[in-house]
């Protein structure tokens, strides 16, 4: 498999994930948590699998987001992330504060309690629509990373 077959499998499976059923039954708040961090554990499998790919051409050693968007390295797409993710209301932004979340004791996906009849108010996304927003615009700015890293 190439790593851009690579990448684009493990964004694939995240999205996959988020179709799983819940259900309506006791464990439905368990499910949902669960494919819930499962999808966010995958998307950071992705993540690092999209900076091995537009990196390959420097021969990095690693290929660790928390080393490469907080690093100096200066490669354009690395460049280009860094900014994504210090703009506040990009998906990255909103990946990298999950991703920490999730490695958190307290984990990514928040104890709802109540079903179908819960009202989300509008500054407060469901989970799970937030990661697939965020899986859509990840592919995106792939597509554009790598057609610059292609042109090397």
């Amino acid at each position: 498999m190439t790593p851009a077959g690579r990448t684009n499998q493990l964004i694939y499976q995240a999205e996959l994930l988020l179709q799983i059923p819940h259900g309506d039954d006791e464990h439905a708040n368990a499910r949902r948590m669960a494919t819930e961090e499962g999808a966010m554990a995958v998307a950071e499998l992705a993540l690092n699998s999209a900076l091995r790919e537009l990196t390959e051409h420097a021969m990095l050693a690693r290929h660790d987001w928390r080393e490469l968007l907080t690093g100096e390295r200066p490669l354009a797409e690395l460049e280009h992330l860094r900014e994504l993710a210090r703009r506040e209301d990009s998906w990255l932004a909103w990946l990298l504060a999950r991703l920490a979340q999730l490695h958190d004791v307290d984990g990514a996906a928040g104890h709802r309690q109540g079903g179908a009849a819960l009202i989300v108010t509008a500054g407060e996304a469901d989970m799970a629509e937030r990661l697939r927003w965020c899986l859509r615009e990840f592919k995106s700015t792939l597509a554009e990373l790598r057609e610059t890293s292609f042109e090397w």
